[in-house]
């Protein structure tokens, strides 16, 4: 366990999920906010990168591992310290914002779920191709394609599952009240099964990457 690689996964996984509850709880960033909440993906996945490799989901953690860039003995302290930053959080944003009104959102759960694994998938996917490559190796761009995959899902997909594509922020959302705790189950399959995906079809899509 290297404990300076879980304190920048709760930095940047806390930052995550304070910027989604500030924007999005009202008074927020209103249409603005998935414009926030990406970049503050993007600025923590720089700032924190080269230390714990800017997972900030257990998606991303699952699929990073799949791949074969994260030892296994991490993974459940990097998910556990992720979902613990995502509560701790929330239990900030509800007091920043006491006294706003907070419903929880009306989902769907078949289309909730298809969103959610497909925007997961995408995720995982460029983190894979940029952060992870051994020919993207060095680049100076991942920070701010993964940021804006969160950008692009927010907008196309937020108002169907509410956008979360990360377990650690369902966690978050469901503690601020914007998600039933009913639902957390959705997010979680959805979630996890998209960072499979992509990590398999990365695989599929780059034999070379795992040749000894």
């Amino acid at each position: 366990m290297n404990t300076k690689s879980l304190i920048v996964e709760f930095v940047g996984t806390f930052f995550l999920v304070l910027v989604v509850g500030l924007t999005v709880i009202e008074p927020g960033a209103g249409a603005l906010a998935p414009l926030a909440i990406g970049s503050t993906l993007m600025v923590m996945v720089y700032a924190g990168g080269h230390i714990s490799g800017g997972h900030y989901n257990p998606a991303v953690t699952l699929g990073v591992w799949m791949r074969g860039k994260c030892e296994t003995k991490d993974v459940p302290w990097y998910m556990l310290v992720q979902i613990l930053a995502g509560v701790v959080a929330a239990l900030i944003v509800s007091y920043l914002k006491a006294g706003s009104v907070v419903t929880p959102a009306s989902l769907d759960a078949p289309r909730a779920m298809l969103n959610e694994v497909l925007f997961t998938f995408a995720l995982v996917f460029v983190v894979l191709n940029t952060a992870t490559s051994k020919k993207n190796a060095g680049n100076s761009y991942y920070g701010l394609a993964i940021g804006f995959t969160i950008v692009v899902g927010a907008f196309a997909g937020g108002g169907i599952s509410g956008g979360a594509y990360n377990p650690a922020v369902a966690f978050g959302i469901s503690a601020m009240g914007l998600s039933s705790w009913s639902n957390i189950w959705l997010f979680l399959v959805s979630n996890f099964l998209g960072g499979a995906l992509a990590a398999t079809v990365y695989r599929v899509a780059n034999p070379e990457e795992f040749k000894k």
